[in-house]
């Protein structure tokens, strides 16, 4: 699978089609024989401490070693659906509360949603707590929705941002990072000793892109006809303050349904981490996403779900001799 790194070490298909990655496992498959059954497991069979096989829905399959790699609860409709919760719990493993991780965020008011559609690149954002304590900072790509915010930058600050029930969030947007305040001033008064009898509305989209303009407006409080040599040197200053540092109060995520990956879920300290072999029941080996592990978006998630699957087949193989240590 040729594959591409983007910023941020972010590794992707250089075909950008998640599709593409299926085929090749599926293709991996065929050609080392496997046998593929499509059944839902409904407990693992026993006889004390021996694993003697898995009980379907359509039957019983006999095996001494299972690998349970059955996801979280996110992507529900691909099968995806905590089962394998239930299945580790029955062998008296703890199960950390799954939530969503990588998420979209639902915004407060409407600034959001008139800007729907518009994708910024290289932004900077803090995350802040209702201490004004920063949880996250970073730089990179976001995008405005009808519902708030979405984009590689919110995904990965959604990860932070664990304790809504508790606590309330908010976002502040640095739409000119590059400048600092200084430096953003000085290009401030260019802009408007040279457009001084143009309207105000007409120099931001100088600034920023046209559907932030009317947001802007309202930010700042300085009428979208206000001719520039007009605006005083405080409004000008509450201008560059919302360039800066334009909040965003966020109500909370989306449904984990929309979720990219699933935190919490099996308690990782009741695993083997070498091998992924459960510590309470022999011959039963974990992998991905049904762990409490998750990392940000771009490929590190899959790297745990091969790293894992990797450890947990190879030691699988072994427990029941079918391959060499």
């Amino acid at each position: 699978m040729p594959l591409k790194t983007e910023r941020g070490n972010r590794v992707f298909p250089c075909s950008d089609k998640a599709a593409d990655i299926i085929d090749a496992l599926l293709l991996a498959l065929r050609r080392s024989g496997v046998h593929i059954v499509q059944d839902r497991a409904r407990a693992l069979r026993r006889e004390g401490e021996i694993l003697t096989g898995v009980e379907g829905e359509r039957g019983f399959y006999p095996g001494g070693a299972v690998v349970i790699a059955t996801g979280g609860v996110s992507y529900p409709l691909t099968g995806s659906t905590g089962d394998g919760y239930a299945l580790a719990e029955a062998l008296g493993h703890t199960i950390l509360p799954p939530r969503g991780s990588l998420v979209p965020l639902v915004a407060e008011g409407d600034a959001c949603a008139k800007m729907q559609g518009l994708s910024l690149r290289n932004v900077a954002i803090q995350v802040r707590n209702s201490k004004k304590k920063t949880v996250y900072a970073g730089q990179g790509e976001l995008l405005f929705t009808h519902f708030g915010l979405s984009g590689p930058l919110i995904l990965s600050a959604s990860a932070h941002m664990r304790d809504f029930d508790t606590e309330h969030y908010y976002i502040n947007l640095d739409l000119k990072p590059a400048l600092d305040e200084e430096k953003l001033d000085r290009r401030l008064l260019r802009d408007f000793e040279e457009n001084a009898n143009r309207d105000f509305h007409n120099v931001l989209e100088g600034l920023v892109p046209r559907l932030m303009v009317p947001v802007l407006v309202e930010r700042t409080g300085i009428p979208a006809a206000e001719k520039v040599h007009s605006v005083t040197k405080a409004q000008r200053r509450r201008l560059l303050e919302v360039l800066k540092c334009l909040r965003i109060d966020i109500q909370g995520p989306r449904p984990v349904e929309e979720a990219i990956v699933t935190s919490g879920g099996i308690k990782v300290s009741e695993i083997n981490p070498t091998t992924l072999e459960s510590k309470k029941a022999p011959g039963v080996y974990f992998a991905g996403e049904v762990l409490d592990v998750d990392a940000y978006t771009g490929g590190f998630n899959l790297q745990i779900a091969w790293s894992t699957g990797h450890a947990a087949g190879e030691a699988a193989a072994q427990d029941i001799g079918g391959i060499n240590p």
